[in-house]
């Protein structure tokens, strides 16, 4: 299975008991939850989802009473419960994406594979442990979804799938109550760009914003775009690598209170090894930071985090002072509205590795998050991060 994770983290990439470990004396790090790659759960690349009473909820890739992955809750103590567990059948197969949390309590996302065709599904959750199949995909709208969804206010979900469509290269959907879906745009490899991996993100008036992987016409290194609401796609921005603004973006995108976007690219940059950008209304991106892959870490993964005062939290998979692999087993990290980069994390491999997921932030201002592999079993963590 080792293997098997390497390997998918390199597909990632290239398309992609508790103890507390004091890193500084501004902020400790803990290890809630070491998954112990049983009926637990193992590898946990999606972030987490918080609800009013200080639980946590989460998926594993793999694992479970299934081995196919499962959808998990965390308490405030770092007790885990297996809500669901996939059996890799029609129920779906590898989530790989983070769950959304409706005022219900009930939890949607999407898996990899699995499904009445086995090219993934959209489920829901309800907080019992039910598990419903909302819609299963076929191909012509689009397949393999690994990205979160986002939910407007009657319920429709909305998403993208990497592959699949008329042109193979990713579609972006929508599936409705009823479970019918309904695809906004398929992707072409042209100008439109590519293998769309990350989620998107829904302003006030009802616009989608995304990123995809690669495509964007000459330097194919993926792009912003916006859906409008009568399913037009407008190109906002795209990438032009290194050593410029940065190259295949893999996660979705914030939107702040003035409509600027905000989102990292996992490659490319200054020097190589991705950067933080901002993309206004207009399509101007500027670059807010280019990573070293050194101790400031290399290759931004999961959604940011932007706080009341601008700044902007999140983690990268590689890079990092504490950790003896080969690239680093990644950092959390906090940029200013300055653009100063302060790391608060470097993770070590002991305490977890390969940060994937989104970050999440309760109202005291602690930071939790995933790392997908590492702890002490090798499975992967779930940990907590008080800053100063």
């Amino acid at each position: 299975m080792r293997a098997a994770s390497a390997a998918l983290r390199l597909t990632f990439l290239l398309v992609l008991g508790m103890s507390s470990i004091p890193f500084t004396a501004a902020q400790t790090f803990t290890v809630l939850y070491n998954f112990a790659g049983a009926s637990d759960g193992a590898y946990p690349y999606a972030g987490l989802v918080g609800d009013t009473a200080g639980n946590f909820y989460g998926t594993t890739y793999n694992g479970g009473s299934g081995s196919s992955g499962t959808v998990f809750k965390i308490d405030s103590s770092g007790n885990e419960t297996v809500l669901y567990s996939f059996s890799g059948a029609r129920d779906g197969q590898y989530p790989y994406a983070s769950l959304i949390l409706d005022p219900s309590g009930n939890l949607y996302s999407t898996t990899a594979w699995g499904g009445r065709s086995g090219r993934g599904t959209v489920f829901k959750v309800k907080p019992s442990g039910h598990e419903t199949v909302l819609y299963s995909f076929t191909g012509s709208g689009g397949y393999d979804p690994v990205a979160d969804l986002v939910m407007d206010a009657d319920g429709n979900l909305y998403g993208t799938a990497k592959s699949g469509g008329p042109f193979v290269y990713g579609t972006v959907f929508k599936v409705d109550t009823r479970g019918h879906e309904k695809v906004l745009h398929n992707f072409s490899a042209g100008s439109d760009g590519a293998r769309p991996l990350g989620g998107l993100v829904r302003d006030t008036e009802g616009n989608l914003y995304g990123t995809t992987t690669v495509g964007g016409a000459r330097y194919n290194d993926g792009t912003v775009f916006k859906i409008d609401s009568s399913g037009t796609l407008t190109l906002l921005h795209r990438f032009t690598g290194y050593p410029k603004d940065g190259a295949n973006p893999a996660v979705g995108l914030i939107v702040d209170a003035n409509g600027n976007l905000y989102g990292n690219t996992c490659w490319g940059g200054a020097h190589g090894w991705g950067t933080v950008f901002r993309v206004n209304k207009t399509g101007k991106e500027t670059v807010l930071y280019s990573f070293r892959g050194r101790d400031d870490g290399g290759c931004p993964n999961g959604r940011l985090l932007l706080d009341a005062a601008g700044n902007l939290y999140g983690n990268t998979c590689y890079g990092g002072a504490r950790c003896h692999r080969d690239y680093g087993c990644g950092v959390i990290f906090e940029l200013e509205k300055s653009g100063k980069q302060t790391v608060l994390h470097s993770f070590t491999g002991e305490d977890g590795a390969y940060p994937y997921g989104d970050l999440v932030q309760d109202a005291a201002g602690n930071l939790y998050g995933t790392a997908a592999e590492g702890g002490t079993n090798g499975y992967g963590t779930v940990w907590k991060l008080t800053p100063e």
